[in-house]
């Protein structure tokens, strides 16, 4: 458990350091993106009544656009810890829908789309007030994983749906390795300590969530230089929160032996940038422990390859 010292210190990290990246977060986001489109995908299997909307570390607003595409009646809340981010967001549904179109008035099709400045410790929201809650990309930020879904869980209502993306600990694999092989051991304080998808789906059942589906996928993005892959993580404000714990700073001559280290690497002329990427989603209600006497009721089981064959179909 991480002390409430620790905690708001690496929330002023994160805090800082996306909002230095909201202006041109969007260019580099690709990998974000890509995550928020299939997790809109997903959305295609679940079939709630969905009212009220958390789209939690909702940064420029790419995936609140594609809730509200999907959802249009619903009260969608954007929560961001950055108010530089919740801008750019803003300024995505200004331009997507102005409030001043006839027709979308007639039609009633105006966004209800709130942009709220939170951290997921402490949501401004009601116990059990909203039926879905999704995150992308955000839950491997936080120091105190428990502590969150223990919040997400209180927002929920009864049977209401977390759905979930995050990076696992074979992200950035090459990096660590260039630094490793820099600095030894020492190393690995370099990159952030990703949580795996069986822990993950641990911590849920422990916040009292249900039924957890878990799947992990890998995506590779190749640059020409290691430098490009440094450049990318800094223009999505992707730096290592854990690096407060770092004495000093990183001096050019170990730096540049990182990239050589990392330079070594090459294939076919190219470095690759490995991200670990785990799905999921739980429900809001007690886990359904294995056994002949388990209820069954409501219960569905699908294979994951059955699983991502829908999703496929569908899109």
């Amino acid at each position: 458990m991480k002390t409430e010292t620790g905690q708001m210190m690496n929330l002023r990290h994160v805090q800082q350091h996306f909002s230095k990246a909201a202006l041109h977060y969007d260019e580099a986001a690709v990998l974000q993106k890509l995550t928020a489109d299939e997790l809109d995908q997903r959305l295609d299997l679940i079939k709630i009544k969905v009212q009220r909307i958390v789209d939690l570390g909702a940064g420029t607003g790419f995936l609140t656009e594609k809730l509200w595409a999907r959802y249009p009646q619903a009260e969608i809340s954007a929560v961001d810890l950055s108010e530089s981010m919740l801008h750019r967001a803003r300024l995505r549904f200004q331009r997507s829908y102005p409030q001043q179109a006839w027709w979308s008035a007639w039609l009633k099709t105006i966004p209800r789309v709130c942009f709220v400045q939170a951290d997921a410790y402490h949501l401004p929201f009601e116990s059990g007030s909203q039926d879905l809650v999704v995150t992308n990309f955000m839950l491997q930020w936080c120091d105190d994983l428990d502590a969150v879904l223990q919040e997400v869980r209180r927002v929920l209502r009864p049977e209401g749906l977390l759905m979930l993306s995050s990076l696992g600990p074979d992200t950035l694999k090459e990096l660590r390795q260039a630094w490793v092989s820099v600095e030894g051991e020492a190393g690995h304080l370099r990159m952030s300590p990703f949580v795996d998808m069986h822990d993950l789906g641990d911590a849920l059942v422990r916040a009292g969530f249900g039924q957890p589906v878990m799947d992990v996928e890998r995506y590779r993005l190749t640059y020409s230089q290691p430098i490009e892959v440094i450049r990318d993580l800094k223009a999505i404000g992707a730096t290592n929160a854990q690096q407060q714990r770092v004495r000093g700073l990183t001096g050019k001559t170990k730096f540049n032996a990182m990239l050589a280290a990392y330079e070594k690497q090459k294939q076919d002329d190219k470095v690759c940038a490995t991200y670990e990427v785990v799905h999921g989603h739980a429900w809001a209600a007690q886990e359904v422990f294995k056994g002949p006497n388990r209820d069954k009721n409501g219960v569905v089981n699908i294979t994951l390859d059955e699983f991502q064959n829908q999703l496929k179909a569908r899109g």
